[in-house]
């Protein structure tokens, strides 16, 4: 679906693109690994990991990094160049813009440094959240138990 998608459309993580596009986002763990960083959405009023729009850069490794930095204030942290996680979710229309495919790939960051977060913009809080009972809450986003299932599930 994801490559499909892509094969479509040259301007695939473009904004601009209204039939949807690539996103990239990050499951920010700390050194540890045992909890994750997670956003309250201002937009999207959810817990969510943290990520964006990738306009226009095809590394959505990089996306994902540059979005955690960017939306935590976080520095020296580490990506992964593997893929984490694939999800295709619908973004609600609001204002003049539509409603919208996001196609986001996802990558583990690793904070390596001090983990003193900075709330931005874009969220109303941000907060570490232990992975394994992230797994068990039956009323977090279902992506987000997904992987944090997945994480615990690696050797």
């Amino acid at each position: 679906m994801f490559s499909d998608f892509a094969a479509a459309h040259a301007d695939a993580a473009e904004r601009r693109l209204a039939a949807g596009h690539l996103t990239g986002s990050a499951w920010l763990v700390d050194a540890g690994g045992m909890r994750v960083l997670l956003t309250h959405h201002r937009k999207l009023d959810r817990w969510l990991q943290l990520g964006g729009h990738a306009d226009g850069d095809v590394d959505l490794a990089r996306v994902a990094l540059r979005e955690a930095e960017e939306e935590s204030g976080l520095r020296g942290l580490v990506v992964e160049p593997e893929i984490f996680d694939l999800d295709r979710h619908e973004i609600p229309a609001r204002g003049h813009e539509p409603a919208h495919w996001h196609y986001d790939v996802r990558y583990v960051v690793r904070a390596l440094g001090r983990e003193d977060f900075i709330v931005g913009d874009e969220s109303h809080a941000l907060a570490w959240r232990d992975i394994a009972a992230l797994a068990d809450d039956e009323a977090a986003d279902a992506s987000l138990r997904r992987m944090a299932r997945k994480w615990l599930e690696q050797p």
